[in-house]
């Protein structure tokens, strides 16, 4: 089967996947779609991708993906605000593979309220997950973060950036059970924003990409320039681990 025939069935397939009710991942039957995207040059088939939870409406074009969120969706357990909110749209892909990256380019133009966001996420269940994202705070600065979440509390580590930029490059890696995710203004220079374990992730995994707006507002999140490549966070190659 060639490729212009490959794309148009993974077109077809995510227009199809919008108009889908929420699934569950765990009913979900996957190949290895990293090892997929790798034999492919790191090229990502759109139909490998499946909805954890679908959005408000997503539309297809090219290998471009536009998301627009409902209002008062999010991703937070517990930690400080004591609510729990789980009911973000999650678009992702399947693998047990233990070394890659992940890198995908947002665009957040037309995001406009108070924590309306969009990046990478790896959810794996409603209590273990993490995810990378620029989120709206006003017109003069937003913040620049990512959320780790194990065994159902949340964390949020965040630096303020200015409110005009618009878009952001991320990089999510994989070394068997930790994680680095990292970000880029021009997706070739990136910087490191999160080293995490995760404790329910050292088998199989699901990531990709998420939207949302946790208050009254809605917006549509761009993606775009999706790839699977080697692992680009590079083996340690200072202090050497302890014996155990």
């Amino acid at each position: 089967m060639n490729k212009p025939l490959l794309a148009l069935l993974g077109i077809s397939f995510m227009f199809a996947a919008c108009q889908k009710q929420e699934q569950k991942a765990s009913d979900m039957e996957f190949s290895d779609d990293v090892k997929v995207a790798l034999a492919d040059s790191g090229h990502i088939i759109l139909d490998s991708l499946q909805w954890t939870r679908s959005p408000q409406s997503c539309d297809i074009k090219g290998d471009t993906i536009r998301i627009t969120t409902a209002p008062h969706t999010d991703l937070w357990q517990r930690t400080y605000y004591h609510f729990q909110n789980d009911n973000a749209p999650v678009l992702q892909m399947k693998t047990r593979e233990k070394f890659f990256s992940f890198v995908v380019k947002t665009d957040f133009t037309q995001s406009h309220h108070r924590f309306d966001q969009c990046g990478i996420v790896m959810y794996l269940d409603s209590a273990n997950w993490l995810k990378g994202s620029v989120e709206y705070e006003n017109e003069e600065f937003q913040h620049l973060g990512s959320v780790v979440t194990n065994n159902g509390y949340s964390d949020w580590a965040t630096t303020a950036i200015p409110a005009d930029v618009k878009t952001m490059w991320y990089r999510f890696s994989r070394r068997e059970d930790d994680y680095c995710i990292e970000c880029s203004k021009d997706g070739v220079k990136f910087s490191q924003m999160r080293i995490c374990h995760m404790q329910a992730g050292a088998e199989e995994i699901r990531f990709g990409i998420y939207a949302c707006s946790p208050e009254e507002s809605s917006f549509t999140a761009v993606f775009s320039d999706m790839k699977v490549t080697e692992c680009m966070w590079a083996a340690h190659d200072g202090q050497q681990p302890d014996k155990e």
